[in-house]
């Protein structure tokens, strides 16, 4: 279809990631809304130059994201999930909402791709919006609890594009956390291969973290939790995953090539 064929593809790499694990290992992640969207995926570059690890890779962040989101929605009776370049993410159907307020926000062109292919949900928004000018807190109650979730997104700036952003949040939220995916500097590097191989050469990556507690400091944060990506997969698909998946999977753990960070702001 040609009416987004300007939108870049690395809004489709976790798309055709979730599509592609929700039909192969749906005992671990099951999207059905990506199925339904399957038909938007036009670069089949994305699947023949993805191997098991990588697509699994894609999924066990939203997988993990997923299960923190449904944690602090647990703790509070009312709050905010804030979705920050949420591109095609599906999350808001997959996970256990109770009373929460989505708010999904994202530029202009994606905003519009996103009304034309997926419904707005009940206690959902869609706010046109640059993440970091914070325009979009202007339309939600910044008095709630607000969980920030920031996935696939950081890695497209420098650190203190990332700190500032968190500076700057702090001082709107009376009470939110901030959960965002980031790699070490052996990660960022395989990253930026993969988007390569998959036909996208101009979307580098240049953010990445050796050390979390380092990085919470520097943001003035308290580390709640860093995550791995693979514990859970590991445990679900071990009869299921080819050799080389697995072990990728146990050494970016161990290496912490991947992770989750949770920060209270």
């Amino acid at each position: 279809m040609s009416d987004y064929e300007g939108v870049e593809d690395t809004l489709f790499i976790p798309l055709t990631a979730r599509v592609n694990v929700s039909k192969k290992f749906p005992e671990y992640f099951l999207d059905p809304k990506a199925l339904e969207m399957e038909e938007l995926i036009k670069n089949k570059q994305i699947e023949k130059k993805s191997s098991e690890y990588t697509m699994v890779a894609n999924v066990a962040r939203s997988y993990n994201i997923d299960q923190m989101a449904e944690e602090y929605i647990g703790r509070h009776e009312l709050c905010n999930i804030v979705n920050l370049g949420v591109g095609l993410e599906t999350s808001y159907y997959r996970i256990d909402r109770k009373d929460s307020l989505f708010y999904e926000v994202d530029l202009p062109d994606v905003i519009e791709l996103r009304e034309k292919y997926i419904e707005v949900g009940e206690n959902e928004k869609y706010i046109n919006g640059d993440l970091f000018t914070l325009d979009w807190c202007n339309e939600l109650d910044t008095r709630l609890p607000t969980l920030i979730i920031v996935s696939g997104v950081f890695q497209y700036f420098h650190e203190e594009d990332i700190l500032d952003f968190i500076k700057n949040v702090k001082e709107i939220f009376e009470n939110a956390e901030l959960i965002f995916d980031a790699t070490n500097k052996f990660g960022i590097r395989y990253c930026n291969f993969y988007v390569k191989r998959t036909g996208n050469k101009s979307a580098m990556m240049y953010f990445y973290i050796e050390d979390a507690e380092e990085f919470a400091r520097k943001a003035n944060c308290k580390l709640i939790e860093c995550r791995g990506f693979y514990k859970d997969a590991l445990k679900i698909l071990d009869k299921k995953l080819g050799l080389y998946s697995k072990i990728s999977m146990k050494i970016a753990d161990k290496r912490k090539n991947a992770m989750i960070l949770h920060l209270k702001l």
